[in-house]
């Protein structure tokens, strides 16, 4: 199953690269979607890529709503980062 998961920026990188962390997990995707994203911002990430930015509140609500619906983001967002770095 294929998810979109909210992430916080948490470094800018060369070559619209940033670095995004969600849970404890850190994961390299690329900006080259999004225009204007900042450390601290959320976005959406799908398959390495940041899709759009959102708001916290907005981040906060959606991560919710995946643990109502029993969909653990963070395990999903890591099982993303390990079969990247497996597959380098």
């Amino acid at each position: 199953m294929c998810l979109a998961i909210p992430a916080r920026i948490v470094e800018l990188l060369p070559d619209d690269q940033c670095r995004v962390e969600l849970g404890g997990v850190r994961k390299d995707i690329s900006l080259a979607l999004v225009d204007g994203a900042a450390v601290g911002d959320y976005v959406i990430v799908h398959v390495g890529y940041a899709l759009t930015r959102l708001d916290p509140e907005e981040a906060a609500q959606t991560l919710a709503l995946f643990a109502e619906a029993g969909i653990d983001p963070e395990a999903a967002f890591a099982d993303d980062a390990t079969a990247a770095a497996a597959a380098q």
